[in-house]
């Protein structure tokens, strides 16, 4: 199936590492422009995009930005246009995840939490919207979720599923507000993928069994498996999904 993608422009925050890398591969696969936002690790920030365009013969660039401050957000759309044009695609994937119990989480951890998983995607998300009404673009954005902003199945994360859980609802609530300008807006709940992040866990054999032990397809997931669905919402085939947040966590929520 063509999701006719081709000459396309995306987003993709946190886009050079994990996650974010197996989406930028697979939309530079179907043909997109990408734009991969990074915070961290510039050269090999930009060594990635050079080469994801080569491998796929698109145009591919790093952009720096912390999405938890708007001025930096508001920098990678002032760029973008100045590459591309427009952009017709954002995805909200950096986040981060740490681990600690509940009285041992100090303000400022909680805060930071909420900051980049939750603040972020919205000032993220809102300018987009704004950039799509200004170009007319029937533009998508799909914000990366997870399993935990549907149930706590793990303890010590109170911080990261009370933004998985409002980003969920803010995904609707962006839906309801701007399909009917042509805006479709959906995500995506991942459940445990192999990344770079969680390679030395998944790497002990007891590690590896307590989590496929969990999974009713028996495997944890690579970031290409989540792409793919990623790319469809991303897609005009998608234009008739809004507002879901689709379950790619190998059956975990069931």
């Amino acid at each position: 199936m063509d999701l006719n993608l081709k000459g396309k422009t995306a987003i993709v925050t946190g886009g050079t590492t994990g996650l974010g890398a197996g989406i930028c591969d697979v939309l530079a696969e179907e043909g997109m422009n990408v734009i991969a936002n990074y915070l961290f690790d510039e050269e090999g920030s930009i060594r990635f995009a050079k080469e994801l365009g080569e491998k796929y013969g698109t145009k591919c660039v790093a952009m720096y930005g912390d999405i938890s401050k708007a001025e930096d957000i508001d920098r990678v759309f002032e760029q973008a246009e100045q590459e591309f044009g427009h952009v017709d695609v954002l995805v909200n994937n950096a986040g981060i995840w740490p681990t600690t119990p509940i009285e041992k989480m100090s303000d400022d951890e909680w805060k930071k939490v909420i900051d980049i998983d939750l603040n972020g995607t919205f000032m993220f998300s809102k300018r987009a919207v704004l950039h799509f009404l200004k170009h007319d673009v029937k533009g998508h954005i799909v914000s990366i979720s997870s399993k935990s902003g549907f149930t706590v199945s793990s303890p010590d994360h109170a911080h990261y599923v009370a933004a998985k859980g409002a980003v969920n609802m803010m995904t609707k609530a962006l839906a309801r507000e701007f399909s009917s300008k042509g805006i479709i807006v959906n995500g995506v709940a991942p459940g445990m993928v192999r990344t770079p992040l969680n390679e030395d866990k998944l790497s002990q054999p007891e590690w590896l069994k307590y989590y496929e032990d969990r999974i009713p397809v028996g495997r944890v997931s690579t970031a290409r498996e989540v792409a793919y669905t990623v790319a469809f919402l991303a897609s005009e085939k998608g234009m008739y999904v809004a507002g879901a947040i689709v379950d790619v966590t190998g059956g975990m929520l069931i």
